[in-house]
């Protein structure tokens, strides 16, 4: 039987964090547990962020990814928006390290390129994808969960060409 190799995607946010694993067997690829953890606005941002950390680091023992893969920040004109990313990515982080994942990062853009071919994609076409990729009977449930699995995807397939090209 050939060995699989897992990945977990996390899509960063503070109200709401996708994730979504993906499982590689003899290069088919599977989707594994996905979904969001919420955390409600009206709470303190250390409780935000100690709900994100503690269920991620749950989510990454449970799962047992061989990588966890993040999408990398990106800076848009919300400067409020981007500092909260910035915190939730921190502590996602740490929970991979106290969880002994290894990590990876890739930009929107790569993760579009490697998923749908577009940089430019929509949200609807990477779900497409994402959706028909993955062999699922229905969509993700979320936008942000399918980010994380389409995030998975992508990784995988730069580690085909990792592979290929001996870089």
């Amino acid at each position: 039987m050939a060995p699989e190799f897992r990945v977990l995607g996390i899509d960063p946010g503070i109200t709401n964090t996708g994730y979504g694993l993906v499982v590689e067997v003899a290069r088919t690829i599977t989707a594994g547990g996905h979904g969001a953890i919420k955390t409600s606005s009206s709470a303190d941002m250390s409780d935000r962020l100690d709900t994100l950390y503690t269920e991620t680091k749950r989510i990454i023992l449970e799962l047992q990814p061989d990588v966890v893969v993040l999408e990398q920040l990106f800076f848009n004109t919300n400067q409020k928006s981007v500092f909260a990313v910035g915190q939730a990515r921190g502590v996602l982080l740490l929970a991979c390290n106290h969880a002994g994942a290894s990590w990876a990062e890739y930009t929107p853009l790569q993760v579009k390129q490697a998923v749908v071919g577009n940089g430019n994609a929509t949200k609807e076409q990477v779900q497409y994808m994402v959706t028909t990729l993955l062999g699922m009977a229905t969509p993700p449930e979320t936008l942000h969960a399918c980010d994380a699995l389409a995030m998975a995807i992508c990784h995988l397939q730069s580690r085909r060409l990792r592979e290929l090209t001996g870089t």
